[in-house]
């Protein structure tokens, strides 16, 4: 544990409570999401993915107006290194309607989450045993200006004595639901792709042919 001048704890605090000093940004991990810009204390250390979960804040893009953010999760006491992952959106402009030769606006990719995992046993990077421990995921929202820890489903045998290496993690339902399975049951990504597709269509097709009945729901699939 490295001792820092500025310290200033900030876990127990009224969420959201805006803060009446200016934090140097030289010593937290910048995480830059759409509706918010949030800072994790970054102790010193080469390889630079060391998080301090005790002081966090948040702020508006691009601005200097710090707060306390959300903790809706117990945090980690210690320092522990966590490899940073996006949960993000690409929005494309389509051309305008009267123009339609002009090109494609460039598409912006919106970042809407940050999952922070956990190396396991806080190895570093370069450890020839180094594997990220998916039961241990800090999930930061732009929207609510929070982090929490991700609720993990573990669906493999073993439990914590387990070799981790085959771990695979599945995110689905809009980055809120989390699951450990073994990398042997990892899908096709056509299948995949196919089974997202096929819902979304039999989603479609039921709106569609609800308004041609007066009941909401069908069993015709």
């Amino acid at each position: 544990m490295v001792q820092s001048k500025s310290f200033v704890f900030t876990q127990g605090w009224d969420s959201e409570m805006v803060v009446d000093y200016r934090i140097n940004e030289d010593e937290f991990h910048k995480i830059s999401l759409l509706d918010c810009d949030f800072f994790i204390r970054k102790p010193p250390d080469p390889d630079n993915d060391v998080y301090d979960f005790r002081e966090m804040y948040v702020t508006p893009p691009d601005t200097d107006v710090y707060a306390i953010p959300r903790v809706l999760a117990p945090m980690p006491q210690k320092y522990i290194r966590c490899a940073k992952s996006d949960f993000s959106c690409y929005n494309v402009t389509e051309p305008p309607i009267d123009a339609p030769r002009d090109p494609l606006y460039k598409s912006e990719r919106d970042v809407l989450k940050v999952y922070l995992t956990k190396h396991y046993r806080n190895r570093r990077l370069g450890d020839p045993d180094f594997v990220l421990d998916f039961e241990e995921i800090y999930v930061i929202d732009s929207k609510t200006k929070s982090i929490s820890r991700a609720k993990v489903l573990v669906s493999v045998p073993g439990g914590r004595s387990r070799d981790r290496r085959h771990d695979l993690l599945v995110i689905r339902e809009n980055g809120n639901s989390f699951r450990i399975i073994h990398g042997s049951e990892k899908d096709d990504p056509t299948a995949v792709i196919e089974r997202e597709e096929w819902n979304k269509t039999r989603q479609d097709m039921e709106r569609h042919l609800s308004k041609l009945r007066d009941f909401s729901v069908s069993n015709w699939f």
